[in-house]
């Protein structure tokens, strides 16, 4: 059977739970990076997201969809602005860049909190004035706290909010999608592969597919990956037995105290690159070795040994993970794992 359009709430835009993430395609050429955009939205993709932070993948997707009907795709982007002149002059320039008049859902992107009229930073004015011009359809949010996040669902301010979710999800992560679900709120799900920890696509995508108010977004940078993606429209993978006890034994082995990633960390006053240092030893199991064990990552893991514990990254973790442990049981492991030390875990 195959996969069936749905609408995401808040919003009118119909499309497959199954839409384009183009953070990684500020890594491939533009003629390359095209191809692939095309290639998504020629075999039924519909909804492509991107921000301003993303370099040039704006570019990108304006140049893919040049002489493409504009009615016949969804554009998403972000901004990151905090002021009222900020959020204007990234509007025209994503405007510019995406080659459109307007844009599908215009996001305030990575919210420290939920932002509202009157509340003195002038970004809920902005949203509404760029809305009744026409240059936006929908006010829309994307944060990574959940506290804020919460507060955004429940707010009735904006149409969707896009935050972390996989099948790594906690309990709150989940109410918050059910929260979203009850206040008719689009729940956009990024980091649906946790950030590269999740390697098995098919239990990723039938466990998102199994809500009815979630589109994930697949950051996507490689043909072959494109592809995958592309066949779960002709044929999704059921929610299987099989996968419910896959997920839980990867669920067992990650625990409640692992780093997803996120960033919010950083930066570290010893340069440390906590949100791949704090992860390393479950992505060295989950990646070819060569991508982390060369001498580019030995280096940054030799970094830790200089943390100070000075804990700002604890403080900033919108888990509440103990981030020295992490990077000390991290360390240990990645060394052992480089030195061939049997049983490293």
């Amino acid at each position: 059977m195959a996969l069936e359009k749905f609408r995401l709430p808040g919003t009118d835009i119909i499309t497959y739970k199954n839409a384009f993430g183009a953070l990684p395609i500020q890594r491939r050429n533009f003629s390359d990076a095209i191809r692939i955009i095309r290639r998504a939205f020629d075999g039924g993709m519909t909804y492509f997201d991107t921000a301003r932070a993303y370099s040039d993948s704006e570019e990108k997707i304006g140049a893919a969809f040049e002489n493409i009907p504009r009615d016949s795709y969804f554009l998403a982007t972000k901004t990151a602005a905090t002021t009222p002149e900020a959020f204007w002059q990234d509007l025209h320039t994503s405007l510019k860049n995406l080659k459109t008049d307007y844009i599908d859902v215009y996001q305030l992107h990575q919210a420290k909190a939920c932002y509202r009229e009157g509340d003195g930073s002038g970004l809920y004015e902005c949203l509404s004035e760029a809305q009744k011009q026409g240059k936006i359809r929908y006010k829309s949010i994307t944060a990574h706290k959940i506290g804020v996040a919460e507060e955004i669902a429940a707010s009735g301010l904006y149409a969707t909010l896009q935050f972390p979710f996989s099948y790594l999800a906690s309990v709150r992560d989940l109410a918050l999608v059910e929260k979203c679900k009850r206040s008719g709120v689009g729940f956009i799900a990024m980091k649906a592969l946790s950030g590269g920890l999740i390697t098995d696509s098919r239990a990723a995508f039938a466990f998102i597919n199994k809500f009815d108010n979630v589109l994930p977004i697949w950051g996507v940078q490689k043909e072959e990956e494109i592809e995958e993606w592309l066949s779960y429209i002709g044929s999704p993978p059921a929610f299987t037995k099989e996968i419910e006890a896959f997920i839980e034994k990867d669920r067992l082995e990650f625990g409640k105290d692992f780093c997803r990633g996120c960033g919010y960390c950083m930066p570290c006053p010893q340069g440390i690159v906590i949100n791949q240092c704090a992860r390393i030893s479950q992505m060295i199991r989950r990646a070819p070795g060569e991508v982390w064990l060369n001498e580019h990552w030995q280096a940054e893991m030799k970094k830790t040994e200089t943390c100070l514990n000075c804990r700002l990254c604890t403080k900033k973790c919108p888990y509440k993970l103990d981030i020295p442990t992490l990077l000390k049981k991290n360390h240990d492991d990645y060394f052992a794992v480089l030195n061939g030390e049997k049983g490293a875990k």
